[in-house]
């Protein structure tokens, strides 16, 4: 009779912990057993590298062509912008020297009527002003060479001659050509003579 007995005390305390431990899983959220909604996890799905690497190649040449036709666009466009300045590049220069051109036309019509030498000096006077006027406007300015000592940079020397005075040696004497610098380069020399 104690055996059974204890027994039954057994089991009952076996039945206590079993509540207890479930209890105790509720309440810290850990169910191993799954539920009616609950399906079980699936493995994961393994990829084949080599698929994966075939893949990622087929992208990059993707990518690889995309990248090519664009920059093929942009070098065409870039080319064809060049010529159009090749071609057109002059347009504001020659737009602003066609007033000079009908001053001269009108000053030719007028040197033709004109008795008064004065009068016709200072119209063209005026007309190589104004071109000049324009030409600096567009970066275009003269190389002096009034004094100046000789610079192969800015000056070509076509004669030598005996310099006067000693302070007049490897100096300019005489200029028998304007030059000119367009933007601080020189477009043409002056042609000048240098005193020895």
């Amino acid at each position: 009779m104690e055996n059974k007995e204890a027994k039954n005390t057994n089991e009952e305390l076996n039945q206590e912990e079993i509540l207890n431990n479930q209890s105790a899983d509720n309440a810290t959220g850990e169910d191993n057993a799954p539920t009616e909604n609950e399906q079980p996890a699936e493995a994961p799905v393994e990829v084949d590298p080599l698929e994966a690497a075939q893949a990622e190649i087929a992208e990059l040449k993707k990518q690889l062509l995309y990248k090519a036709a664009e920059f093929d666009n942009y070098r065409k466009r870039v080319i064809k912008e060049k010529a159009d300045l090749i071609l057109n590049g002059g347009e504001k220069v020659i737009g602003a020297i066609l007033p000079v051109m009908d001053d001269m036309e009108r000053a030719l019509e007028q040197m033709q009527k004109a008795s008064d030498v004065q009068a016709v000096i200072e119209g063209v006077s005026l007309i190589q002003k104004k071109f000049m006027g324009i030409l600096e406007k567009q970066g275009v300015k003269c190389i002096e060479t009034k004094d100046a000592t000789f610079d192969v940079e800015v000056h070509e020397a076509v004669a030598q001659f005996p310099a006067p005075t000693e302070e007049m040696k490897n100096k300019v004497i005489d200029c028998t050509l304007k030059g000119y610098k367009l933007n601080e380069k020189v477009i043409r020399h002056a042609q000048v003579v240098v005193g020895i």
